[in-house]
């Protein structure tokens, strides 16, 4: 036993017997416990405790949803840490390590010290450390070297956050830790503030993932971040009740009603008014129709917070598992568009209300970013045992229209004489290819076939209308390449795609592919971690289209399961770079603005500004957004 050794044991001694100590109060009731509670020894040296690997497998597979729900979080603070040796795990409710990221060039120093999957960091075998003193307070800690109780750890310095489920029970614990780091335990201030802000947003990704059929009533005392990164969300029912709510939601609410936040179950089923001077008539209110600084609400106390309401969507049934569940819904594709993405959550929400309308839907997007993909998935929502029939515009002449030519690979004849007699959906594919004297056999053939559906009169008869455009089709009826009275046939609600290079769920998408083409669950093939971030770092002007290719050609060129960068085909280039808006141009804001319909949050991250930046540009250019 080295000298530093014997002054950390006479420190523990002599603190625990009430002497003064420098130490944070959280080290002092740790190692209180660790001697009262535990019975540990602090001269043993107590080896990292690892489960066996059966004990991990059911470990994790307890963990399956939430480690699916939480991966790409994780996988976001890696990449916030790479190259710094931080090591990211995830540790279930009993503090097992269920999933892990970090480098593999020190792998073995990694799993000696405890910080590699398997690892048990509970405080009754492993003493005093970031883990496990979260398990046992609920609250984020830094445990930095000595402040260890266990000799073999105080090299570490480890900074871990609880995760909460959406009644308030600890479902995990998040852990950013070093082997080795700076003395001053300031130097993991930042690790404290990426660690809590990672939980807060996997706590988030699961209300949502939940809530599909509720009132989700998110707030934040930032209107920059209010759509994009809240403070906290609950979940409502019907009447205004509370079911569920985020760590922030009941940090916030307990304080209201004078509670302590460590018994967040009392809020379960307490009407909103309680805390907040609204009524679940209001919410519409606070949805993103209005900018984020104009949608202040109050609590009852008076104090203000912005507010951002979420709205059922009726045709998902909700998940009520008392777990974190990542996974959606089975029986509506709608629902697996996805993996956390926040435009494309708006795109599933808007999709969802309008599936059971007969209103006519433009999908907007690049090419390859998954238009006839969300088509089909409206169209298997509603009507899955009807022909989904596929027109594309591309080529299209007008003798063929005439002639009905082309009905005959996409439409069926009932005996009546009246093609698409059965209902069903028509996707027209690519209107910016239709060419002027196709648009007008085109519009002609819709007029027949709307006299003939008024004519049988009960039901309806012609398809339901869907169709694509790579351009806007305002703009395209602008620059007079399409006819507006065709346009309002085609185009009664758009939906906006956004361009694989601006999803925030790359790695998701990413491992949906990777399934896909393997046929496999889990994939018989893996990205090392070098290969992923050279994918996510690529333009992918092809979008998912060209994703598709990427992974088509990796999983030929790789004679093993794990895909390096040298399996990877070289990037296509950045075509897509002239096609972006020239974000210095304000020429091009009104563009921009138009492609996002008007969603300020949404074109901000495009700019890569806040939303009071985008604000001024409007101001400054004269734009009001549109009734």
């Amino acid at each position: 036993m080295g000298v530093g050794d014997s002054e950390h044991i006479r420190e523990i001694e002599a603190t625990l017997q009430g002497r003064p100590s420098l130490r944070d109060p959280d080290v002092i009731e740790s190692w209180r416990r660790c001697i009262d509670q535990h019975k540990l020894d602090p001269a043993a040296r107590q080896k990292a405790h690892v489960v066996t690997e059966s004990r991990l497998r059911e470990h994790r597979q307890e963990a399956e949803r939430l480690v699916h729900i939480a991966r790409g979080g994780l996988d976001r603070l890696f990449r916030q840490v790479a190259g710094q040796r931080y090591v990211v795990l995830l540790t279930d409710r009993h503090g097992v390590a269920v999933d892990y990221f970090g480098e593999r060039h020190f792998e073995s120093e990694l799993r000696q010290a405890g910080l590699y999957l398997g690892a048990h960091w509970e405080e009754g075998l492993s003493g005093t450390s970031a883990a496990g003193a979260c398990i046992q307070t609920g609250e984020a800690v830094t445990i930095h070297q000595d402040d260890h109780f266990d000799l073999m750890h105080t090299p570490l310095s480890c900074t871990a956050a609880p995760i909460f489920d959406t009644t308030g029970s600890l479902a995990a614990v998040l852990d950013i830790s070093l082997l080795r780091s700076p003395r001053p335990k300031s130097s993991q201030r930042l690790a404290m503030q990426l660690v809590t802000a990672s939980a807060r947003r996997v706590e988030l990704a699961n209300l949502m993932a939940r809530s599909a059929s509720e009132w989700v009533l998110r707030f934040s005392l930032s209107p920059e971040l209010l759509d994009v990164d809240p403070d906290a969300a609950v979940t409502l029912d019907g009447s205004g009740r509370i079911i569920g709510f985020t760590h922030g939601a009941a940090r916030v609410l307990t304080g209201v009603a004078g509670v302590d936040w460590r018994t967040p179950e009392v809020l379960v089923g307490q009407s909103i008014t309680r805390f907040f001077n609204l009524d679940i008539n209001q919410l519409p209110g606070y949805m993103r129709g209005r900018p984020a600084e104009e949608r202040i609400l109050q609590f009852v106390d008076g104090s203000p917070v912005f507010a951002h309401a979420i709205a059922p969507q009726p045709s998902v049934a909700a998940n009520r598992s008392p777990s974190l569940s990542p996974r959606r819904v089975r029986g509506n594709p709608l629902n697996d568009l996805h993996g956390g993405d926040d435009a494309m959550l708006e795109v599933q929400r808007l999709a969802s209300r309008l599936v059971e309308s007969t209103v006519p839907v433009c999908i907007q997007g690049e090419s390859g970013s998954g238009r006839r993909h969300l088509a089909r998935a409206m169209h298997d929502s509603r009507t899955p045992a009807q022909r989904f029939r596929v027109l594309s515009c591309i080529g299209l002449v007008p003798a063929m229209i005439d002639s009905g030519q082309w009905l005959k690979s996409i439409a069926e004849d009932t005996g009546t004489g009246n093609p698409g007699i059965d209902g069903g959906s028509l996707y027209i594919e690519e209107l910016a290819d239709l060419q002027p004297v196709a648009q007008d056999a085109l519009m002609r053939l819709l007029v027949e076939l709307d006299d003939n559906d008024r004519n049988v009169g009960t039901v309806r008869t012609i398809p339901r209308l869907l169709c694509s455009s790579r351009i806007s089709p305002i703009e395209l009826v602008k620059e007079g390449r399409f006819r507006a009275d065709l346009l309002h046939r085609l185009v009664g609600a758009t939906l906006v795609l956004p361009a694989l290079r601006h999803r925030q769920d790359f790695d998701w998408l990413l491992q949906r592919v990777l399934q896909q083409r393997c046929q496999t669950d889990p994939p018989a093939y893996r990205f090392t971690r070098a290969a992923q971030e050279d994918l996510a770092a690529r333009r992918w002007s092809g979008n998912l289209r060209e994703l598709a290719n990427v992974v088509d050609v990796a999983i030929a060129l790789c004679p093993g399961g794990v895909i390096e960068v040298e399996h990877l085909p070289p990037a296509l280039g950045d075509s897509a770079a002239a096609t972006e808006p020239n974000l210095r141009n304000p020429g091009d804001l009104p563009q921009l603005l138009e492609s996002c319909q008007w969603n300020i949050s949404r074109v901000a991250r495009m700019l890569g500004v806040n939303r009071s930046t985008v604000h001024r540009r409007m101001q400054r250019a004269g734009l009001q957004r549109p009734d």
